[in-house]
């Protein structure tokens, strides 16, 4: 069911000689020193057209499924999270809610700069008050004659920083909760948007993430992608960046398990190798197992996307279990390792510090396994308190 064709299996080798060759060796390097892929690289994925896989073909993408990004993704992440994230913003992040909710002439504008490698989009949600409850943001966007005005602060933004256009999720009225969320791209250049310190976080060491302040920022009111009252047409785009998170999180564990794979036939601990003791061969069984089955899960649900977006139920599971695994596969794969797991220089931990930041990325697996029961249940619950 899930066999690659000729054509994939031709972008999986291009994508992994690609992460093999110039992306493995900088790994711990961009780490350790927090570097930001080098833009001559974004626009050698855009050359290669890894930054269009899923984006219309009328504006330079190759307007393929879903899955075929992912499989580039995680090629790509298995070598470094710095290398994929360019490919995870374009085909599974802010660009696809361009590609889904953008008129033609915004089309047009942002993504064949997008495909070509000659900017990103970064999405800024969550706020200092307002992370899993995205619904209580206060950042307002107030439409002013032919321009629309952003205050507010937005916290927790990858890329931020770095990205040259932001898709900000404001709200554009008093209307409470989702009713008055819509949102709007706002240029990295605009007067009035300002970044704060980039944040010394766990993992995600490259990426980028800082505050971004709106001091009035005004943009054309043309930048309106989701208009207020339309944030519930967003949990489509979600459920796309959701698969992309569980291919990050699948890359993980793959990486992880192929390091143990290797290492536990190459030491030898009481005159053999470590992989004949039947402790070490329980813990990579299960490691198999766990990252086989995550990978079903993303693959059953991309399946069922094609080109458009998978079901939330399945994105959500997907994005939940592979989440567990990574965090789970990596911990095992330090074990394994010994002393040597807890040195930088063997990347494990690298690894691991990145599985948890995916497993709150983009909704953490508590609030993942609510929707999963809710989508389920076919039925919403609502996690606000009531009055007395």
């Amino acid at each position: 069911m899930f066999d690659l064709t000729e054509e994939q299996r031709a972008l999986k080798d291009l994508a992994a000689r690609l992460a093999a060759e110039r992306y493995a060796p900088h790994a711990l390097e961009w780490d350790t020193a927090r570097q930001h892929l080098p833009d001559s690289e974004r626009l050698r994925l855009g050359e290669l057209g890894l930054l269009g896989l899923t984006l219309p073909e009328e504006h330079g993408g190759g307007g393929r499924p879903l899955i075929d990004a992912l499989i580039v993704l995680e090629e790509l992440a298995k070598a470094s999270p710095v290398a994929a994230w360019p490919v995870f913003e374009a085909c599974t992040g802010p660009a696809r809610v361009l590609d889904l909710f953008g008129t033609a002439e915004q089309q047009k504008r942002f993504l064949p700069d997008v495909v070509a490698g000659r900017s990103t989009i970064a999405v800024a949600i969550s706020e200092p008050d307002a992370g899993s409850a995205a619904t209580d943001a206060t950042t307002t966007a107030r439409i002013d004659g032919d321009e629309v005005v952003v205050t507010g602060t937005k916290r927790w933004c990858s890329g931020a920083g770095y990205a040259e256009h932001y898709l900000v999720y404001a709200r554009f009225s008093g209307a409470r909760g989702a009713r008055g969320m819509g949102a709007v791209i706002v240029d990295k250049s605009a007067p009035g948007l300002s970044f704060g310190a980039q944040e010394a976080l766990m993992g995600f060491r490259g990426i980028g993430s800082a505050d971004l302040v709106f001091e009035d920022v005004r943009v054309p009111v043309d930048n309106v992608i989701v208009p207020e009252g339309g944030f519930a047409r967003l949990f489509t785009a979600f459920s796309i960046e959701r698969l992309g998170n569980a291919t990050m999180s699948l890359a993980i564990g793959q990486a992880a398990l192929d390091r143990a794979a290797r290492y536990v036939r190459e030491r030898k601990q009481f005159g053999r190798e470590i992989a004949e003791f039947q402790l070490v061969q329980a813990a990579l069984a299960d490691m198999v197992m766990q990252v086989a089955a995550a990978r079903l899960l993303i693959a059953q649900a991309a399946a069922g996307a094609g080109t458009a977006a998978p079901v939330p139920l399945d994105a959500s599971v997907a994005k939940c279990f592979a989440n567990e695994m990574a965090k789970r596969v990596s911990d095992l794969a330090i074990q394994l390792h010994g002393g040597y797991g807890y040195t930088a220089e063997y990347e494990l931990e690298r690894l691991h510090r990145d599985a948890h930041g995916w497993a709150l990325a983009g909704g953490t697996t508590n609030i993942q396994r609510t929707r999963i029961a809710s989508e389920y249940l076919g039925r919403r619950f609502d996690q606000r308190a009531t009055a007395g």
